[in-house]
């Protein structure tokens, strides 16, 4: 049963009357499901874990996002394919030993009251209650693993705080094209949220939901939709996930807390992307090499911050490169790169060019006497080989790309599966540790 409004008032009351400060907050990041849109980016891998930016991971989005807000207690659920983002997230985000601060990874398990996995984001925090509150926060800021996005949570949770909101959702103005694929909302003059719709599919139940005039700069944008943020009053929380037994915020919970609690919107203008579809992943890439992109991950106040790797500068030798964002640790020789995300340890051979591409790079250097050895079965190296020609086309780590291969989807092909490649949405595909023989054309 959700709590009463008496018992609601003594909480807020209560919890009111101390000091209140950021780290007050505990942050909940959602490591996500098992992501089969961005498949086969997710084959071996969670979606907060998909490499983005040349060096990055979705999941240093929120947690920098909540470091620079002061948010520095913070849990990480994971469940699907998650070795890779736990192994990130331990390597990479180690605090002072003499501060309160964490992140801490909550893996899913089995326990005497549920032998179950997460069935749902929702489900998700229901199963691990117990230890989010045993870090007694203030309120319990809820964050997805896969959006890409600049935000600074504090006006957020101060305008939370002086509505003595139940709960506070973060919207972003949309377009209705975008409306059909995002939880929508409708609110009143002073910000309460009324009305939520999942989805909203039907003409109906779209022009129910317009606004009559867009809130931000973009006039077209007459939409509230849903960020997948949330801050509860931990009480709150509880309560809802105890009486209402369904499994996700935005289809079950969200619709329940409005129907009896104070939920209020947060209007965010800024850029944000859902990175749930291989389209997605590629444009927002792409965008990044831009001369003034919708967003940087570098701000002299609040950079995106990732793992330390230690690589030497990369070596460039003959080669040109016109728009491209190129990390650390990359050997170049007389190659072409055009609008183009090379990542880390990439090496691309004599007279290759990339263009309008997102290469991953590499885990590891190989040595030449694996070079040898690969050449001895007629294996490709690690890498781009020379003469290759490789556009709209996104090349996932360890990729062996071979000699005089040619991968542009000339053909136009919108969705196919062929050997050792995917074509999503109109790009190529080429998964982690995948092989393309010498000469293959795409």
């Amino acid at each position: 049963m959700l709590l009463g409004e008496a018992s609601l008032a003594g909480w807020r009351n209560l919890v009111h009357k101390g000091v209140r400060h950021m780290r007050n907050v505990i942050g909940v990041i959602l490591g996500g499901g098992q992501g089969a849109r961005l498949f086969p980016l997710t084959e071996y891998r969670s979606k907060p874990a998909v490499p983005i930016g040349g060096k990055y991971r979705l999941i240093d989005i929120p947690i920098s996002n909540c470091i620079h807000s002061g948010v520095d207690k913070i849990f990480v659920l994971t469940q699907f394919n998650s070795g890779s983002l736990n192994r990130h997230v331990s390597l990479t985000y180690r605090f002072d030993s003499f501060g309160e601060g964490f992140v801490e990874i909550l893996a899913t398990e089995q326990t005497m009251e549920d032998m179950n996995w997460y069935q749902g984001t929702a489900d998700a925090v229901r199963k691990q209650l117990r230890r989010i509150h045993s870090r007694r926060g203030n309120e319990v800021l809820i964050l997805s693993g896969d959006h890409l996005y600049r935000m600074d949570y504090r006006p957020f949770v101060e305008e939370h705080r002086q509505r003595q909101a139940d709960v506070s959702i973060a919207v972003k103005p949309v377009r209705r094209e975008q409306a059909s694929e995002l939880g929508i909302l409708q609110v009143n003059e002073e910000g309460r949220i009324v009305a939520f719709c999942e989805k909203p599919q039907t003409d109906e139940e779209l022009d129910a939901l317009r606004l009559p005039q867009a809130p931000g700069d973009d006039p077209e944008a007459c939409y509230l939709a849903s960020m997948g943020i949330y801050i509860f009053e931990p009480q709150v929380l509880t309560s809802l996930l105890v009486s209402v037994p369904e499994d996700d915020f935005g289809r079950h919970i969200i619709p329940k807390a409005i129907e009896s609690l104070n939920v209020y919107a947060h209007t965010f203008d800024g850029y944000w992307e859902d990175i749930g579809t291989i389209g997605a992943f590629y444009r927002s890439n792409i965008s990044l090499v831009e001369s003034a992109p919708s967003f940087e991950f570098y701000h002299p106040n609040a950079p995106i911050y990732t793992r330390q790797r230690f690589l030497a500068a990369t070596k460039m030798h003959g080669c040109r490169v016109s728009r491209g964002i190129v990390a650390e640790g990359c050997i170049f020789e007389d190659a072409s790169i055009e609008d183009s995300v090379i990542g880390v340890r990439s090496v691309i051979g004599a007279g290759a060019t990339v263009s309008q591409s997102i290469v991953m790079g590499a885990d590891y250097y190989q040595t030449p006497a694996d070079k040898e050895r690969d050449a001895a079965m007629h294996l490709p190296s690690v890498g781009i080989g020379a003469g290759s020609v490789i556009q709209w086309a996104i090349i996932d780590k360890n990729a062996r790309i071979g000699e005089n291969v040619v991968i542009s989807n000339t053909d136009g092909v919108v969705e196919a599966d062929g050997e050792g490649y995917y074509i999503r949405e109109g790009i190529v595909v080429i998964p982690k540790d995948g092989v393309i023989a010498d000469g293959m054309k795409i």
